[in-house]
């Protein structure tokens, strides 16, 4: 298990939410005021303070939830890179939507008219977060078992362990948009209404893409592509079929068959896909592509 290479290569999205959410943090922490962004009954319902739903979703109340939710941002950026910007797009905003709407229906379930700090609901993007655990533990394998003392671990642990403490950050206060947040993970994953089809047109990643300063560790020609999963296995198969013979002067570079795997592609058919392309990326991603329509 792995997010693909280092940095934000073909995924725009994540970078922007990342930064916007580290300036807002930083910013009302300097101000003293991260604690007040959380959500109560109070707030929503009796005095309609709107702007807090959208100030929510994207700063942290504390300096160790920022650290262990940028973290997670950064790993779920895998996602992204399987299915596309545009597509990624949708889940975020069905997430943080979705998550929001069970928040407000929660608070008002529960509600106290003399709601102090203790009953807020924490502010962050919980539901983005904990939405990308749903397709998290269906789709991302594991690839390594190791035992500690007894215990059996995998890779994926180290993943769960870090949401468990961003989960049990605040207590109640934090519990709740988690659980609100894997809710609405389970609902795009259960595909209501179509959401899984739905995409923003091509230009919204295209201006994820200028609106931050270009990351590090992208290579070159690097292509940001509608990609569903990883290829199974009877699919490189096909692949391997469809290719022909063609001489080329060395062995594909490891970076550019780790993009391809990142993608979603098995790493095989990647290899072979370079080579057929003479290590042209966006040639070896147009065959791919290809192979799978057939």
């Amino acid at each position: 298990m792995n997010g693909g290479p280092s940095g934000f290569n073909n995924a725009p999205v994540t970078r922007t939410f990342i930064i916007a959410s580290a300036l807002f943090t930083v910013f009302f922490g300097i101000q003293a005021r991260s604690i007040k962004l959380g959500l109560s009954y109070q707030d929503v319902i009796v005095k309609l303070r709107f702007w807090k739903l959208v100030m929510s979703v994207f700063a942290f109340s504390s300096t160790p939830e920022l650290l262990f939710g940028l973290f997670l941002l950064y790993y779920f950026r895998v996602f992204e890179r399987q299915i596309g910007s545009n597509k990624y797009s949708v889940f975020t905003l069905f997430s943080i939507i979705i998550s929001l709407l069970f928040e407000v229906l929660a608070i008002t379930l529960l509600k106290d008219p003399a709601a102090t700090a203790a009953n807020l609901v924490t502010s962050g993007p919980y539901g983005l977060l904990f939405a990308s655990f749903v397709p998290f533990f269906f789709d991302i394998p594991v690839s390594t078992r190791f035992r500690v003392f007894g215990v059996r671990f995998s890779d994926k642990s180290f993943i769960y362990l870090a949401g468990l403490q961003l989960l049990l950050s605040s207590w109640r206060r934090s519990i709740l948009p988690g659980i609100c947040g894997i809710l609405a993970g389970s609902l795009y994953r259960l595909n209501v209404f179509g959401i899984r089809k739905a995409k923003f047109p091509e230009f919204i990643s295209s201006f994820f893409s200028r609106f931050c300063l270009p990351s590090v560790g992208n290579p070159p020609g690097a292509p940001n592509r509608d990609v569903r999963g990883n290829m199974p296995s009877f699919m490189s198969r096909q692949v391997e079929r469809n290719f022909t013979p063609v001489p080329t002067a060395s062995e594909p570079p490891e970076d550019s068959i780790a993009t391809l795997v990142s993608m979603g592609f098995d790493r095989n058919s990647a290899r072979q896909a370079l080579m057929r392309a003479r290590n042209d990326v966006n040639m070896a991603t147009n065959i791919l592509l290809e192979s799978q329509s057939h």
